[in-house]
């Protein structure tokens, strides 16, 4: 017993106790068909699944990768703005959930804005991070679009603004809402320029954020299945009381009414924009 007790027990005990060296992220679960998708195999297919083709939710820094000739870009620099303006505390305070935020990304906000040559013109692209406290609207996100349109303004280059939001941010109040007008009149600055304003939706793009800057472009596009509201599709049935059509509120039931003006798959996403871009560029001049 001394044998199996003092040696064989420590021994299978000190086995099973031992984490294994495989990483844990190396696999990835479609939120469209459930498969199990290898993490290198989905990032080499610009986070598309390969069998059902679902667009999955991806960053500012992907996005800049993939459209930018040779990934090539320069990220400008975005206006600080006031951290709790409010003072809001809900079960968190505001400042601790943004530096939670902020820990999981490399930006300080839900915007990204950034200069580079997109097939060979200089373009401005800002993407909006809904992996940054659901990519909702604050004071930081107008001040990222309004230095998005001045930067576009003063390279005269078009800008390109991928949405991702849940809506306004309810921890600013009526100041993330005032973000709504602000972003309109820097839309209508390039508007008066020439300067081509292209939004590209992807899911989900809801609340004010639709309501406003979203749904002014010069071309309206979006990807595949997105999600793209007001009022969700939840509160719209619970509110009437009735069945909603099939993919409602989504790319193509809005294509087919007339909301939108195309869908682009992200894989062909770089050759469209730069496609539209020559073509309105050739027009302003």
């Amino acid at each position: 017993m001394n044998w199996l007790t003092n040696f064989v027990r420590p021994k299978i005990q000190s086995i099973i106790g031992q984490k294994s060296e495989t990483p844990d992220n190396l696999w990835h679960k479609c939120k469209g068909c459930g498969q199990l998708l290898y993490v290198n195999d989905i990032e080499k297919n610009q986070s598309i699944c390969p069998n059902c083709d679902h667009h999955e939710r991806i960053g500012p820094t992907e996005r800049f990768k993939h459209l930018f000739d040779e990934g090539k870009y320069s990220l400008v620099e975005l206006p600080k703005a006031n951290e709790d303006p409010l003072k809001f505390k809900d079960q968190k305070k505001y400042t601790e959930r943004l530096k939670a935020a902020r820990s999981k990304s490399e930006y300080e906000d839900a915007i990204a804005v950034a200069l580079g040559k997109m097939g060979n013109v200089e373009t401005v692209i800002a993407v909006q991070n809904f992996l940054f406290m659901g990519g909702s609207m604050g004071i930081g996100v107008g001040n990222g679009i309004i230095a998005a349109a001045e930067q576009a303004l003063e390279k005269k280059a078009p800008l390109i603004l991928f949405t991702a939001a849940g809506g306004a941010r309810m921890q600013e109040g009526i100041l993330s809402l005032m973000q709504m007008p602000r972003c309109t009149v820097a839309v209508q600055k390039l508007k008066d320029a020439g300067i081509p304003y292209i939004v590209v939706l992807t899911d989900p793009t809801t609340g004010g954020v639709t309501a406003s800057y979203a749904m002014l472009g010069d071309i309206q596009i979006a990807e595949p299945n997105a999600l793209i509201c007001f009022a969700g599709p939840r509160v719209i049935k619970d509110t009437i009381r009735e069945e909603l059509p099939e993919g409602f509120q989504r790319s193509e039931y809005l294509l087919e009414h007339g909301m939108i003006d195309m869908i682009v798959h992200r894989r062909d996403m770089k050759n469209k924009l730069s496609q539209l871009i020559g073509l309105l560029m050739k027009k302003a001049a």
